[in-house]
């Protein structure tokens, strides 16, 4: 050992702590399937899907697991997470089994995503359970989706247009929810048919898809869809005119699907909130849910720290710091986090409660876009000389 009468001073390395934003491309699958392998899915449990041509391979013939896995691996390559659930007797019994049950904390049906999280270490933030959809389904889908900051997308009930609206009336206040009309048809069928695939699958694959290249401040309307390739219904789609079944299916808050340039692309940014509600636009909830989980968890390491000034300092800095780079990346306006000494008295300090408050400003999709022509005899000004060639 060398002798030193004084001070050393050893550098090290220190990695900056900072805060991420969640995984958002992750979807939660709840599917019947009879036929399905159970040491593959395990009825009633949450199972982490990679490789989706292996999934569908194990899922069997009938239900509506293969079916759903294949229109989502027809748009993205992302995480699933499957929730199998087995039918019912009856088509009550089916929904009871569908919806599931929280037992003690035994949980079953579409309840058994709200364990995803701690079982597989990923949350499904997009749900559904194409072609199971009935109005009980759905309520409690957005129940669900509340309680795991996801979005909902499922399948409005009705054989025409007035029957989906009137469907629409049944959630007036679901900002989770996405309702989509109609259904669509893929070449998936024997030597390529074009057969019916569940809408909601598709939307759900096209909205990982969308946070994987784009990012989930974009909403799920107007993006080219693989392999969809009709609608199993009829619906007009002039981008200028009010009247057409799209844009009276968009003022319901529905989500349709429309051909532009050849392409069929799902056409809506609305959401099923409450009529004037700051969370009408898809990408409004989105960013409301996804800010909060990833501040949230981004924080965990400042709990049970000592409350001193440092720590409060601390966590303002950053959440701000997360949402300049969120800010720089597009994916918000701006937003602003701050400490508010009058919202934090000395009884709540002294009782270890920090408040810390942020504001921000959501990403609004152009939604309506207003053009001028004009008619004008301004460009006949020169024409003599032009004529003359001067």
């Amino acid at each position: 050992m060398s002798f030193m009468h004084g001070i050393n001073v050893a550098e090290v390395r220190n990695t900056q702590r900072s805060i991420a934003i969640v995984a958002t491309a992750v979807i939660g699958l709840v599917a019947t399937a009879p036929a399905a392998n159970a040491a593959d899915f395990p009825l009633d449990t949450p199972v982490k899907v990679t490789n989706l041509a292996d999934a569908i391979t194990k899922a069997g013939a009938g239900g509506t697991l293969r079916t759903a896995l294949t229109a989502i691996k027809g748009q993205v390559d992302a995480p699933v997470i499957v929730v199998r659930v087995a039918p019912g007797a009856d088509a009550a019994a089916t929904t009871a089994a569908i919806i599931g049950q929280d037992e003690a904390g035994v949980k079953s049906g579409m309840q058994a995503l709200l364990t995803a999280s701690a079982q597989l270490g990923l949350q499904p933030r997009i749900i559904g359970a194409p072609g199971l959809e009935d109005e009980l389904v759905t309520e409690a889908l957005v129940a669900v989706g509340e309680r795991l900051r996801a979005r909902v997308y499922a399948a409005a009930i009705g054989d025409d247009r007035g029957e989906a609206i009137a469907y629409r009336g049944l959630f007036p206040d679901a900002r989770a929810l996405t309702l989509l009309w109609p259904g669509v048809t893929a070449p998936y069928g024997e030597a390529g048919a074009s057969v019916p695939v569940p809408v909601a699958a598709v939307a759900m694959g096209a909205r990982a898809a969308i946070d994987q290249a784009q990012g989930w401040h974009k909403t799920l309307s107007n993006v080219p869809l693989a392999d969809i390739d009709g609608l199993t219904a009829g619906v007009t789609f002039d981008i200028q005119d009010a009247e057409c079944d799209a844009n009276v299916l968009n003022a319901s808050e529905l989500v349709t699907v429309v051909r532009i340039a050849g392409d069929l692309r799902f056409w809506g940014n609305r959401t099923c909130a409450d009529k004037g509600s700051d969370f009408a636009f898809e990408s409004a909830c989105r960013t409301a849910h996804i800010l909060a989980d990833s501040v949230a968890l981004g924080l965990v390491w400042g709990i049970d720290k000592p409350l001193v000034p440092s720590l409060a300092r601390d966590i303002v800095e950053e959440i701000n710091e997360l949402f300049r780079a969120e800010k720089r990346a597009g994916r918000i306006l701006g937003a602003v986090a701050t400490f508010d000494p009058g919202k934090n008295p000395v009884d709540q300090l002294k009782a270890g409660k920090l408040a810390i408050s942020y504001r921000y400003t959501f990403v609004p999709p152009l939604e309506a876009l207003g053009l001028e022509q004009e008619i004008s005899d301004e460009f006949f000004a020169d024409f003599a000389s032009l004529v003359a060639g001067s």
